[in-house]
């Protein structure tokens, strides 16, 4: 992950284009820290989260015939920090999302205070394809957006929302052809970096305490939900077919 900060704006790349940035304990924990640094840094005015090489983030990177054992609780509390830190921050967050954004990566992009796609994006609640639940907080901030009649079928049936859907079922703030991507990232982050700071922050905090006051509890929820399925049989055979590019067979144990 690449962190730069030029005149006030924190900008935070993944780096892994070669598995769609998928996010290693090492890109999870530096997203963490910085998230958390720059509410008290005067220097940052506004944050910007996205990824490189025509993808957002994959999620979790669960590639590896152990994949399994090695994708614990830890990853869950690093994917939990994130998230509290990127809505406690109070300086305004921006996703830019260029391609695929799923599982956690949708997480992070999803709990930002303006998201930017290309109409190519794609969000993707990618979980129960693999045997387990949404966390990352979306139980909360996705059916906070869209409703829960639309979360519910994100969830479930882990279908992929393009930018233009994600648009107009009022999941994202801003669509952008590919052409002018690039264009409108930059000009809203040069109108959140040069805007009031006190009061971006005042209505953040205000805005996420009255459509986000069950985020905690949906962190704790999803932490304890997501524990119990990564000691099924189900989710083994999930990463397992995965990783094998196949379908999986679950069976409910």
């Amino acid at each position: 992950m690449s962190v730069e900060l030029v005149d006030g704006v924190l900008r935070l790349t993944f780096r892994r284009p070669e598995v769609l940035n998928a996010l290693s304990g090492l890109m999870a924990l530096t997203l963490a820290e910085q998230l958390e640094r720059a509410n008290a840094d005067d220097d940052v005015r506004v944050v910007v989260i996205t990824g490189s090489g025509g993808s957002f983030s994959a999620g979790a990177d669960i590639s590896g015939a152990d994949a399994h054992e090695r994708f614990d609780v830890r990853a869950l509390d690093a994917a939990n920090r994130i998230i509290r830190a990127e809505v406690a921050c109070s300086k305004p967050v921006l996703a830019a999302v260029d391609g695929v954004a799923a599982g956690v990566g949708c997480s992070v992009a999803l709990a930002a205070d303006v998201i930017v796609a290309k109409e190519t994006a794609t969000f993707l609640l990618a979980f129960s394809r693999i045997g387990l639940m949404p966390d990352g907080g979306t139980s909360a901030t996705v059916a906070a957006a869209i409703g829960r009649a639309r979360a519910m079928r994100m969830a479930l049936l882990a279908e992929p929302l393009t930018g233009q859907e994600a648009y107009a079922a009022g999941l994202v703030t801003h669509l952008a052809p590919a052409d002018g991507y690039d264009d409108l990232v930059a000009k809203l982050t040069h109108r959140l970096a040069v805007g009031p700071p006190l009061a971006f922050a005042a209505a953040k905090k205000a805005i996420n305490a009255a459509t986000l006051d069950q985020l905690e509890d949906a962190l704790e929820r999803e932490r304890t939900g997501q524990t119990i399925l990564l000691r099924t049989e189900d989710v083994a055979e999930g990463m397992a077919a995965f990783s094998e590019h196949r379908k999986p067979t679950f069976r409910g144990r």
